[in-house]
């Protein structure tokens, strides 16, 4: 599933005062972190992700590895940060990004 252009600039200005809710440090991509995505996707659809690599390509395979293994679709990446989204078979109105804020 690709997103169109304007699907991307809506998520784009709904991740905007999001703050990153999975950050990716020293060790990697271990069980718990990909655990915690999961919950995180599921919850709230779309999200922010900080990877704290200083290497460039290092950061883009890692938010790569997680978007394959969580089947979810990148948004935007500017730096460490990325934003992601999948949506949720039934997604709760309270926790999920996409339906709080539908103007």
């Amino acid at each position: 599933m690709s997103l169109s252009p304007e699907q991307r600039r809506e998520y784009r200005a709904i991740a905007h005062n999001l703050k990153p809710v999975i950050i990716v440090g020293d060790k990697g991509l271990t069980e718990n972190l990909q655990e915690e995505l999961e919950r995180a996707l599921n919850d709230h659809e779309l999200i922010k992700i900080k990877v704290a690599s200083q290497d460039r390509e290092g950061r883009q395979e890692a938010i790569r590895t997680l978007c394959e293994s969580s089947g979810a679709e990148v948004v935007q990446t500017i730096g460490k940060i990325a934003v992601i989204m999948r949506r949720a078979k039934k997604p709760n109105p309270k926790l999920s990004n996409l339906l709080r804020h539908k103007n």
